[in-house]
């Protein structure tokens, strides 16, 4: 198969298209991030990557607290809108009819609408280049119950979550398998016994 070698760049997808909350419940502000991800299991660990002359950027380097909030296909236009307009001349909250609501942890506010949210800390910070990572603890998770079954598992799969990919929106589509489906040893079904005369 023959490839094309091309310098390096950012290609690297499907990323998540989240919706980072920044600021107070009383002053929200919200951006899209495509630069983010987990970085550590224990303790739980995650970044944002975001351009210094955001609007957001000031404020979470102030406050040292963010929200990632994860989005939906349903929510694909509204989430264009919070990464192309700012937060020092519009009041993106109220242009995309989201609710704010109090976490847990941080002073940032989370999104109703959104099927899970992430509380997170900044441990710290460094300029890249473009941008500035934001290294963060997760404190705490938001989960819509809606999506939670009666034995405590999240489905997150039921909500049609979103990625972005190369400047494009997708809808996630179909589980294929679960972590490490691929190496488990099937079940034995076990016969039942034979009637004995």
């Amino acid at each position: 198969m023959a490839k094309q070698f091309w310098k390096g760049s950012t290609l690297l997808a499907p990323v998540p298209a989240a919706l980072v909350t920044c600021g107070t419940m009383e002053a929200p502000n919200v951006l899209t991030v495509g630069w983010t991800g987990i970085v550590c299991t224990r303790p739980p660990m995650t970044y944002i990557s975001v351009r210094p002359e955001r609007y957001s950027h000031d404020i979470i380097a102030g406050s040292g607290e963010f929200v990632i909030n994860l989005t939906t296909s349903a929510m694909c236009r509204e989430t264009d809108f919070c990464g192309v307009k700012s937060g020092r001349d519009t009041d993106k909250f109220a242009v995309c009819g989201f609710h704010a609501a109090p976490a847990h942890s941080v002073s940032a506010p989370l999104i109703e609408e959104c099927p899970l949210s992430l509380e997170c800390r900044v441990t710290e910070s460094k300029l890249l280049g473009s941008h500035t990572m934001f290294l963060a603890e997760i404190v705490g998770i938001d989960a819509d119950e809606k999506y939670i079954d009666s034995k405590g598992k999240l489905n997150l799969q039921q909500c049609g979550l979103m990625a972005f990919a190369h400047g494009e929106y997708f809808s996630l589509g179909r589980k294929l398998g679960d972590f490490g489906f691929s190496v488990r040893k099937k079940k034995k079904h076990r016969q039942p016994p034979r009637n004995s005369r």
